[in-house]
């Protein structure tokens, strides 16, 4: 069994590191995609609520289904069809073909995205500790290297249907070599399901998502919003209100990124000695101090340093909301990752649209006030993460009961 769980575990980051590549395989090669298909950078804005759309309809659908079949089934599917999907943006020649192909694109993201984190708790309840971060730090790391490879195709003048073409390959054939490692599907063999309270459904999905799970992606939603600011801001706040030049400026965005995958990799075997609890409330807080530092900072320097300590205290907070969703029955862990993952999406893909409309009535940095709040409530909330009953009694989640 303990090969059995080590190669699942492999698969799992192989699936994290792919979904990460592929969909940074398409960010890299965004421009040459709008030129192709003669449009706007506004037009774009607006295809790419299309991809976050895909992506929501995708996790809705592919949670349930995972608890259904199986991750072992819907995994390698999933990641198939993200894989198939990414040579799309490429071929597309006009508005709506390239819209087509986004909703494509964002339906088999939701779904990879949905299962292989789904698959993830399964392996972190075979492990009995805490493995989700460095799995969501392969997601950055599939990401970074798709960066340097799409560089590199960029600058031998392939063409994005060729590079993207290529990749689609390849990610299929990855998609399933690695599939035949995951775990196979343990229904009723997982000890909790003997602490559940008496009045409790061993299907609770069936009734409705109980209200912890609401919860639970309130705060996903909160906290991805403050990653999508990053993402999206980072690098304009230190152009526009500091006046960096523009290759300074850049660095913001990637002291966060860097700061994120570091601390996704040391996450683990934080909550592992001192609880996930405490790796949402301390690591919200430490976010708020450091987003509250490059806000208020009229020096570059430490603006650089405020988004480094953003991205380190916001690195572990989100992989423990999954986790905690996934563990809370594990009948309906997709279901219940779903709903945490959906709204989480929408959190980052409203960071444009919450932030922008707030600089026309005070200065860029001082809207950061309000991903500031969320990290505070974030922090004060972490309580949440030991509300866990039904599984106090299983080993692989002691540590959620620890400050």
């Amino acid at each position: 069994m303990d090969r059995t769980l080590r190669a699942g575990r492999l698969a799992t980051f192989a699936y994290f590191a792919l979904n990460g590549f592929l969909m940074g395989m398409w960010i890299v090669h965004i421009p040459a995609v709008e030129d192709r298909a003669g449009i706007s950078h506004a037009v774009l804005g607006w295809l790419l609520l299309l991809l976050g759309a895909g992506a929501f309809v995708g996790m809705q659908i592919v949670g349930p289904l995972t608890d259904r079949l199986g991750a072992r089934t819907v995994v390698p599917v999933s990641a198939a069809l993200c894989a198939a999907a990414v040579v799309l943006p490429g071929l597309a020649t006009n508005v709506w073909t390239l819209g087509a192909a986004l909703l494509a694109l964002g339906l088999g993201n939701g779904c990879l995205d949905v299962s292989m984190n789904a698959h993830a708790v399964q392996v972190e309840r075979g492990y009995r500790r805490p493995v989700m971060s460095a799995f969501h730090a392969t997601f950055s790391i599939g990401g970074v290297l798709a960066a340097l490879v799409g560089a590199r195709t960029l600058s031998w003048g392939w063409s994005p249907a060729a590079t993207l073409g290529a990749v689609a390959l390849l990610g299929v054939v990855a998609a399933a070599l690695s599939a035949p490692a995951l775990l196979r599907p343990e229904p009723g063999s997982d000890p909790t399901h003997e602490s559940h309270e008496p009045h409790e459904s061993p299907t609770p999905s069936r009734r409705g998502t109980p209200r912890r799970i609401w919860a639970l992606a309130a705060l996903a939603l909160m906290l991805m919003l403050c990653e999508g600011v990053a993402n999206d801001w980072s690098v304009l706040q230190l152009r526009d209100v500091l006046d960096a030049p523009a290759a300074t400026a850049a660095l913001a965005y990637g002291a966060f990124a860097t700061a994120m995958t570091v601390g996704r990799l040391l996450a683990d075997r934080v909550a592992a000695r001192f609880g996930p609890v405490a790796i949402l409330r301390y690591g919200a807080a430490v976010a708020a101090v450091g987003l509250t530092a490059a806000a208020l900072s009229p020096w570059i320097p430490l603006a650089l340093v405020g988004w480094t300590v953003f991205g380190a205290g916001l690195s572990g907070c989100i992989p423990q909301l999954f986790s905690a969703a996934g563990h809370a029955d594990p009948d309906a862990a997709g279901a219940n990752v779903s709903r945490v993952a959906g709204l989480g999406y929408l959190g980052m893909l409203a960071g444009p649209a919450v932030i922008g409309p707030l600089t026309h009535f005070m200065p860029l940095n001082l809207t950061f006030f309000l991903p500031v709040a969320f990290c505070v409530i974030a922090a004060c909330a972490s309580g949440i993460l030991r509300e866990t009953p039904q599984v106090a009694g299983n080993p692989a989640r002691k540590c959620s009961s620890s400050v």
